[in-house]
């Protein structure tokens, strides 16, 4: 038995027209569909509108936490997800030499939160939260590029225009539209690219089995681990994918390309020679790799507002706070975002003006500092991840080996990593309590959405009294 009990599936809710809100969703990557889910089980209609000719997900894998976890099961997900997820034992921190620093144990932590560690291939992700929208009763428009947002005279409905002139009215509408996002620049009423970190991704996929036939190699396979190897200016992960079939590797290095450019051919020989000097297992996996592609890493600091002052518009995701992959949340915190909104939208006992103001309030008010720790802790991170060799590089890892050793003292009453601390600690393995988990990892989304709800609703009875 879990310390922390596993997550309760969401029922759809039942609902009449008049409190059934009509919402349109722009974009249909992984957030969006996420939003479409939770706001179909709050009972309300959605529509989801997607730039591209075909809906589909490209890239390669992508963690999911054990917070990211809870929701893709609280949403009816667990059997469909589990068939192409997998549950890495370890992530292990290693110097740039091959060296090993410290590890977590994710299984214990999974255990112990009552929900697991998994890796995906994007793909698969994607497929199953878009089977799962079909499932509940989304309809999707492809070849639906929306450019900006009109909202009706009397401030109940906002209409996205699309780019082919067509327009579509909603009660509701939301802007999931990613990192480069239209949307966001329509909500501030002015140009605000993403930010460039200085890195750059490398994203590759290798065949499992060309590696199984080396000795050095195939343990990563056999055993299925998270593995970081951190060194200057640059560092590497790797996990596996697809139960064996596929092994994902990324490599983190300064930003070399044009301004304009997010994403560009890479060349083989040129990425090979940035690890000419690292562990030799790094060279061997690189050696498989016949192309790869080079993807610049770019960040969004949160918004002051995230929706429009009608209550019938609003942002999530990438579009409001990109972050850097360094804490594997990006996607999480979308999938969070989705599941709040929706939570919130669930309370609506009518479609008035005040109730989706009061709901888009509590939204907010549940993401906003979250999602901007997590963006801070990731441009941490790479400070940390990327020290050269000398006397921060050695605090460095003497402060791996320490709450290394705390964590193994931790996970002997595992009951102790399921309790919230509200403050980050100076472990650089992130995940791990006395980093970031304390935090990240235990979030109760629900009882948070519950809790300032009843603050919301106090504060407007408050006013209401004046």
């Amino acid at each position: 038995m879990s310390p922390r009990p596993p997550p309760r599936v969401w029922q759809k809710i039942e609902r009449d027209p008049s409190n059934q809100l009509h919402v349109i969703i722009v974009g249909a990557g992984l957030g969006g569909l996420g939003a479409a889910i939770a706001i179909l089980l709050a009972g309300h209609k959605v529509t989801v509108l997607e730039s591209a000719s075909e809906i589909g997900e490209i890239g390669a894998g992508i963690q999911v936490l054990p917070n990211s976890s809870r929701i893709l099961i609280s949403w009816g997900l667990e059997d469909k997800v589990t068939k192409h997820a997998t549950m890495p034992r370890y992530a292990n921190m290693i110097g740039w030499k091959g060296n090993h620093l410290s590890r977590m144990d994710l299984h214990a932590y999974g255990e112990a939160l009552g929900t697991p560690f998994w890796d995906f291939h994007r793909a698969n992700l994607h497929r199953c939260l878009l089977d799962r929208a079909i499932e509940l009763g989304a309809k999707l428009h492809v070849k639906s590029r929306v450019q900006t947002i009109e909202y009706s005279k009397d401030g109940l409905a906002a209409a996205a225009v699309l780019s082919d002139g067509r327009t579509m009215s909603a009660d509701l509408i939301v802007g999931a539209d990613g990192i480069s996002s239209t949307l966001r620049e329509v909500l501030l009423g002015k140009p605000d690219p993403p930010l460039p970190t200085g890195d750059l991704a490398y994203r590759l996929l290798i065949d499992a089995k060309d590696m199984l036939d080396d000795p050095e190699l195939e343990n990563f396979i056999r055993d299925p681990q998270v593995n970081y190897w951190i060194g200057p200016d640059a560092h590497a992960v790797n996990y596996v994918l697809r139960g064996g079939e596929l092994f994902n590797m990324v490599l983190l290095v300064p930003d070399d390309m044009p301004a304009a450019a997010m994403t560009v051919d890479g060349n083989v020989e040129e990425m090979q020679a940035l690890y000419k000097d690292w562990d030799p297992r790094i060279g061997k996996i690189l050696r498989l790799c016949q192309s790869v592609q080079k993807w610049k890493l770019c960040i969004r600091p949160t918004l002051e507002q995230w929706s429009h002052e009608s209550g019938t518009f609003t942002l999530l995701g990438d579009a409001v706070h990109a972050t850097l992959p360094y804490l594997a949340s990006g996607c999480g915190m979308a999938l969070e975002d989705g599941a709040a909104l929706g939570l919130c939208l669930a309370r609506l006992t009518d479609k008035s003006r005040e109730q989706k103001l009061r709901a888009l309030k509590v939204y907010e008010e549940c993401r906003k500092e979250r999602t901007e720790r997590v963006v801070n802790r990731g441009n941490y991170q790479q400070y940390l991840y990327h020290v050269h060799d000398g006397e921060a590089q050695r605090e460095r890892d003497m402060r791996l080996k320490k709450f290394g050793e705390i964590d193994e003292q931790l996970l002997k009453n595992p009951e102790a990593i399921t309790q919230p601390r509200s403050e980050s600690g100076d472990d650089p393995l992130p995940w791990r309590y006395y980093g970031v988990g304390g935090w990240l990892l235990t979030y109760d989304l629900e009882k948070d959405v519950e809790r300032r709800w009843e603050q919301v609703r106090a504060q407007d009875r408050a006013r209401a009294l004046l």
